[in-house]
């Protein structure tokens, strides 16, 4: 099955999904709110099984709400959270479980300003176990000290790692953005289909 049912039947392919994701960013640019469901009636219907229409793989951080950021509720998003939006085993089982099981036709690897993974791989934090972590993102990052060109280049690398894991797959779209904390404004980037 290629798209999925969601949003009142709409067939949902990845043009749509990415186009439903732009447009929810904006209404939340735009209020501060989001009007995703998150009754009791949605409860009960995905009681029944989940549809979801994107995969957002993004950070830990608190302050990151992809249903929030989207405008979208319960059911709508298939969401995996890492600190730093790192990729690796865990998370790439995550995504082709996505793909291939609940055919969702999209993933967004979603960055943010001020992201403390990315200031630690910036400022050569590498020490305990956040240190995996870190020495990842460093190793993508390089030299790297600007913290915006920083959190591009690592959400790329998350990017380029999910179309690699995916080649030769079902058709399935990638892209990247970063998200403005400060201001709530999502920026697209690498809209290529991969």
């Amino acid at each position: 099955m290629r798209g999925v049912f969601s949003r009142g039947g709409i067939k949902m392919d990845a043009e749509k999904s990415l186009e439903f994701l732009r447009k929810g960013a904006k209404t939340y640019e735009a209020s501060g709110a989001y009007d995703g469901d998150v009754s009791k009636q949605m409860r009960e219907r995905l009681s029944k099984g989940q549809h979801p229409f994107a995969t957002v793989v993004t950070c830990s951080d608190s302050r990151v709400i992809p249903e929030a950021i989207f405008s979208c509720g319960m059911g709508d998003l298939f969401v995996i959270r890492t600190a730093g939006s790192v990729i690796g085993a865990h998370e790439l089982a995550s995504i082709e479980y996505a793909a291939h099981h609940l055919h969702v036709p999209l993933t967004v690897v979603l960055g943010h300003t001020h992201c403390g993974a990315v200031g630690a791989a910036i400022a050569g934090e590498t020490e305990g176990n956040v240190g995996v972590i870190t020495r990842a993102i460093r190793a993508t990052i390089g030299n790297e000290t600007d913290p915006m060109k920083a959190t591009r280049r690592n959400a790329e690398n998350s990017v380029r790692c999910i179309r690699e894991d995916l080649q030769g797959g079902e058709a399935h779209r990638v892209c990247g953005a970063v998200y403005d904390i400060e201001t709530g404004v999502v920026t697209w980037f690498d809209d290529a289909e991969g």
